[in-house]
């Protein structure tokens, strides 16, 4: 049975009113996906740690990553353009 707006009730809006109810200043909308913002949430970066214990590919994985790194600042740039509340910057 499809109901509309069910993966928001649960992800998102019953998590938000427990917050308000029990005065928890933060909730974390999670990572990815810039249809969060017209939903009220602020994009932040995010930081993840791995061990690959091969150094070849522990290598290969660090360059792509360098370049990944760069490509998400620009990206930050652009979605900090449409953030709708004024007072609201990208934390990083």
């Amino acid at each position: 049975e499809h109901i509309p707006c069910l993966h928001f009730e649960l992800a998102y809006y019953q998590a938000i009113e427990y917050c308000i109810k029990e005065g928890i200043q933060v909730f974390e909308g999670g990572a990815q996906g810039e249809h969060k913002m017209a939903r009220g949430f602020i994009p932040t970066t995010l930081q993840s740690a791995h061990w690959i214990e091969d150094a070849g590919f522990a290598n290969a994985v660090k360059r792509f990553l360098d370049r990944e790194h760069e490509g998400m600042a620009a990206y930050v740039d652009e979605l900090e353009q449409h953030i709708p509340l004024k007072s609201s910057k990208v934390l990083s």
